[in-house]
């Protein structure tokens, strides 16, 4: 008889799971979801007054995400995407630095792309390159406890060079200030991101809104494999059989959930794949006093913020654009990027994409109009000032660069933000991140805020979900890797790192 893996939560963590264990006549799969889409907080909803679809958070992979990208291929949505071989920074002054590989090897393959940054001075450039050497060379916690801002300061990185590159690159990768950083993660951005290999840095951005990205394609997968994929169906417990024996602490084991209808499924093995502040509750009250769940109240989050703007006219020709020194952190033109090319410079990238709708019409056939999301990580500063200043102080940064935006009619504008979007990486939070096994026998955690050796990403998300299907796999006596390899290290890195 086929063994019943249950599990709970639809997100990137518990549809990865149940990518890697579908396909095998010994195991019966049944994938819940609360929500009435699959995604987790990748999500989308309807923008009331546009009536256009629009993504909660902009969800940007990396080249060196190699998990991510299998699962995408795996079910059949990396067509979805497109690779950027590209970054624009736009520097204090307005001006634009453009970021890309010259054909060299890892890790000088970006030697140039450093020299053109407008923005840093030559002396601080140099000053750089010794803290990126310092940092590729640091072994994983050097001084328990540092954060990455007191490692930077020790190791001679000037105010400057903390503000306009390491604040720049990391505040938008772990979505934390430098000071809550642990150092160990920072480390791991830049390893692998710049150092490690050619393609690690290379950005991947969804060409379709999210819901739409994980939606029919998704359950036509899950269908075609045999998983019973359930959406709209809220589990409100997970369910005991057994007890510990005598006074020893003997977890008992998971026989099954209870759904918030009343229904009861059983289980051999569940995976619970919810975000950390959903887990305690699902669990009987003597487990959640276990030192290895209990440590997972102490995790914390981070939020991010997005500013969507409609424009009565493009503000810019670029697909995206990163800011530094400035309350903006990136720009997304989302009608190029859903929508195709804004120049002809673009046509051939803007070839590879899936094209979306044209722009939204509003106000009269002949006016168009022109969709940007701004995201602003780490936002705790957002939630303070509110929406109507945040919406103001960022299009006067867009005016600041792209004097158009005066000249231009705002047609709609609105902020959102994902109060809880990512684990904040904080120094030390990798003791209280809980193994893919559970103290309990037959029961899995899975998320992005599970100890998965990557920040709290799409990345780490599968890789959590990958990983607790190896934990049933083992459980099987079946044992097998289905965490994809890193991308290779390039021998030079090799040589001059030791990575």
């Amino acid at each position: 008889m086929a063994c019943h893996v249950v599990i709970v939560g639809g997100g990137l963590a518990g549809m990865a799971a149940a990518e890697a264990l579908s396909g095998r006549d010994d195991l019966r799969l049944t994938l819940f979801e609360s929500r009435s889409r699959w995604g987790g907080r990748a999500s989308s909803f309807v923008d009331q007054t546009t009536g256009e679809t629009i993504d909660n958070c902009q969800h940007v992979n990396l080249g060196c995400g190699t998990n991510f990208r299998h699962f995408c291929r795996r079910v059949g949505i990396e067509r979805f995407f497109r690779r950027e071989d590209s970054l624009h920074f736009v520097g204090p002054d307005g001006k634009t630095s453009t970021f890309a590989a010259a054909r060299l090897p890892a890790p000088l393959h970006l030697f140039p792309a450093f020299l053109r940054l407008r923005f840093l001075s030559l002396g601080e450039k140099h000053q750089l390159a010794g803290g990126l050497r310092a940092l590729a060379r640091t072994g994983r916690d050097p001084v328990p406890g540092e954060n990455f801002l007191e490692w930077l300061r020790r190791h001679g990185q000037s105010p400057n060079v903390i503000e306009r590159f390491w604040h720049v690159v990391l505040v938008s990768a772990l979505s934390e200030t430098l000071d809550r950083i642990d150092v160990s993660h920072a480390r791991k951005v830049f390893v692998d991101a710049f150092l490690a290999n050619r393609e690690g840095w290379e950005v991947w951005l969804p060409t379709v809104p999210l819901d739409e990205l994980y939606g029919a394609d998704l359950q036509d997968w899950f269908e075609a494999r045999a998983v019973t994929a359930r959406l709209a169906a809220g589990v409100r417990q997970v369910v005991a059989a057994g007890a510990g024996r005598g006074n020893q602490t003997v977890p008992a084991r998971a026989a099954g959930v209870e759904l918030r209808s009343g229904e009861q499924i059983a289980a051999d093995y569940v995976i619970l794949a919810l975000p950390q502040n959903l887990v305690p509750s699902m669990l009987p009250a003597d487990w959640q006093q276990h030192p290895a769940l209990a440590a997972i109240a102490a995790l914390e989050t981070a939020p991010i913020s997005s500013v969507h703007l409609w424009f009565d006219r493009p503000i810019c020709d670029l697909r995206h654009a990163t800011f530094v020194g400035r309350l903006s952190q990136w720009l997304f033109n989302r009608s190029a990027i859903q929508g195709g090319a804004t120049s002809a410079g673009d046509s051939e990238l803007a070839g590879r994409a899936t094209p979306a709708a044209p722009p939204l019409l509003t106000g009269g056939e002949d006016s168009e109009s022109f969709y940007y999301q701004v995201v602003i990580s780490a936002s705790r500063d957002v939630l303070a000032l509110g929406q109507a200043e945040t919406i103001a102080a960022v299009t006067e940064e867009l005016a600041a660069v792209w004097p158009v935006v005066r000249a231009a009619r705002l047609i709609h504008s609105r902020l959102v933000t994902e109060h809880r979007a990512v684990l904040s990486m904080r120094p030390g939070v990798d003791r209280l991140r809980p193994e893919q096994q559970s103290p309990i026998e037959n029961l899995f955690l899975a998320g992005d805020w599970t100890r998965t050796g990557w920040p709290s990403t799409m990345e780490g998300a599968v890789r959590s979900g990958y990983r607790a299907a190896e934990c049933v796999l083992r459980k099987l006596g079946r044992p097998e890797q289905l965490v994809q390899p890193d991308l290779p290290v390039a021998p030079l890195s090799k040589l001059l790192f030791g990575l």
